[in-house]
């Protein structure tokens, strides 16, 4: 037997129970590993609570960990026994031990620690796909960032300033605004409220070519204003609730706006984008440019604690949970 945290039903976090479950066994293509750290993600919270629909009941959530391959099943070559391996994506991860489709997992590297691993994949992988792919930041760009102290957004400040953008990082206090500038965000905006305003005067009345915007329903139409003609929004998160139905129309009167809502599984879907993403994230970790910052840890057992101060904005940078 193994334990993992599972959920009968949508709700709360009081849904979500320690439980004995039987030691899952890898199939073919699969590997089982050891988990040394889970990460915490927002997503986690949306299954949790019914905004994602689970595949099955009960549910194992999680989709972000690094631990050690302790079997494998046919036909796998890319991981063995004994490698230190992460991974982000297949749900299942509030577990001691889980099976995982092997060519899912990358290869940790040394100078990488198993807390920072579980810590940097979902996170690390998402800002690298943002800021790479769904739009090129280059040198001298202004680019807003919401949600700039928590894990995707210390990531994306320290990453956007290495390249060269100015971040203007909108927060919710300014305790999170004094986190945000130490890790590279020029300026910074508490609340929303003003937002539009303090950008045009940043860039004096340019605007700016990209909003990375995770809070969803209550920052939508304020991420909108922000941009420049031609400019592009990624909504990426919903941690105010669903953006409600829009009228494209309203693109073409703020601009000719371009509008994405990117995931992590369409751009990593492919094993080469996977290792193309991945290998981006540990260069920049592993000379210094993007440090993770793991601010809170909690028990796997506890990872309702861990859900209640998520929701209550009173977590900064990344959390782990330890089986």
């Amino acid at each position: 037997m193994t334990k993992a945290i599972r959920i009968h039903a949508n709700g709360g976090p009081e849904v979500m129970k320690w439980e004995d479950i039987p030691m899952p066994e890898p199939g073919p293509n699969e590997a089982l590993i050891k988990h040394e750290a889970v990460g915490l993600n927002y997503i986690d919270v949306y299954f949790r609570t019914g905004l994602y629909k689970a595949p099955t009941m009960p549910l194992i959530i999680g989709q972000e960990g690094a631990g050690t391959v302790t079997a494998v099943g046919a036909n796998v070559t890319n991981v063995a026994p004994g490698d230190r391996v992460a991974y982000a994506g297949p749900i299942g991860g509030y577990a001691t031990d889980r099976v995982i489709p092997a060519d899912r997992l990358v290869k940790l590297p040394d100078a990488i620690d198993f807390k920072t691993g579980a810590a940097m994949m979902l996170q690390g992988m998402t800002a690298q796909y943002l800021l790479r792919r769904t739009y090129h930041v280059k040198s001298g760009d202004p680019i807003v960032v919401h949600a700039a102290a928590g894990g995707v957004g210390l990531i994306m400040c320290q990453w956007a300033k290495y390249l060269g953008a100015t971040v203007i990082g909108v927060v919710s206090s300014e305790e999170k605004a004094a986190l945000a500038r130490a890790n590279g965000a020029a300026h910074t905006v508490v609340g929303y409220e003003n937002l539009v305003s303090e950008v045009k005067r940043i860039t004096g009345g340019a605007m700016v070519p990209v909003v990375y915007d995770s809070v969803g329903k209550d920052t939508f139409g304020v991420s909108l204003d922000c941009l420049a003609p031609l400019g592009l929004m990624a909504s990426y998160g919903n941690a105010s609730g669903p953006v409600p139905p829009v009228d494209l129309g309203i693109l073409a009167a703020k601009g000719s706006l371009f509008l994405t809502r990117p995931s992590l599984a369409t751009y990593t879907a492919k094993r080469s984008d996977l290792e193309m993403v991945t290998k981006d994230l540990f260069e920049v970790v592993a000379n210094g440019a993007v440090k993770i910052q793991v601010n809170q840890t909690f028990p796997l057992s506890e990872a309702a604690a861990a859900h209640t101060a998520l929701e209550a904005r009173k977590t900064t940078g990344s959390t782990v949970l330890i089986p």
